[in-house]
């Protein structure tokens, strides 16, 4: 019996696995994809049919400067990602202070719309059918912003402590796609809430 033998290209470069922090964050993206999914159809599946009022058209403002803050924050992460590669830790930590800063005005913008719906225009969970997939959905999104949040501030607080250098390049980066999914979400949600059900 004779063997073929294998000959070796030296352009050919062997297969490396990927990061499982990554692979991780992928699944954990498609499993909260699905999720978002469910509420997304709801909240179209439901629009038009309470049978009182307010309605989105009545009660809702297109929210332009929370969104500005919110997929801004995407471009400052990204440049933080970058900082730390570079070794560059004053860069890294004040990208991501600016990260977090933007997610929180974006925070406090969507608490500020809850209160003067809730108070101002009689919009609660319990008011109708659009409160009721209204509050889950934008809740939704909103509590993912705090877990991204939360993650990030721990992250800057070591980063201040130097205990992040550019060895956690690729952990950081995985996180960096956590909050990026959150704005990509958020393009979904304003389009479904703020254009398409107005």
């Amino acid at each position: 019996m004779t063997t073929v033998p294998y000959n070796f290209d030296p352009k050919d470069e062997p297969w490396i696995l990927p990061y499982r922090g990554s692979v991780a964050m992928w699944c954990l993206i498609t499993a909260e994809s699905a999720m978002f999914l469910i509420f997304v159809v709801a909240y179209l599946y439901y629009l038009g049919k309470s049978l009182s009022g307010p309605t989105p058209k009545q009660v809702l403002e297109l929210p332009i400067f929370n969104t500005v803050c919110l997929l801004s924050s995407s471009v400052t992460v990204h440049l933080s990602v970058n900082a730390l590669h570079r070794k560059s830790q004053v860069g890294f930590i004040g990208w991501l202070a600016g990260t977090i800063l933007l997610g929180v005005i974006f925070l406090l913008g969507t608490g500020r719309e809850w209160y003067q719906l809730i108070y101002y225009r009689g919009l609660t969970i319990r008011t109708n059918l659009f409160g009721t997939t209204f509050y889950s959905l934008v809740g939704l999104h909103a509590t993912h912003v705090v877990v991204g949040l939360l993650m990030l501030t721990i992250v800057m607080l070591l980063g201040l402590f130097n205990r992040v250098g550019v060895d956690q390049v690729s952990r950081y980066h995985t996180l960096s796609m956590y909050w990026h999914f959150v704005d990509a979400v958020w393009v979904v949600v304003f389009t479904v809430v703020y254009v398409i059900g107005r």
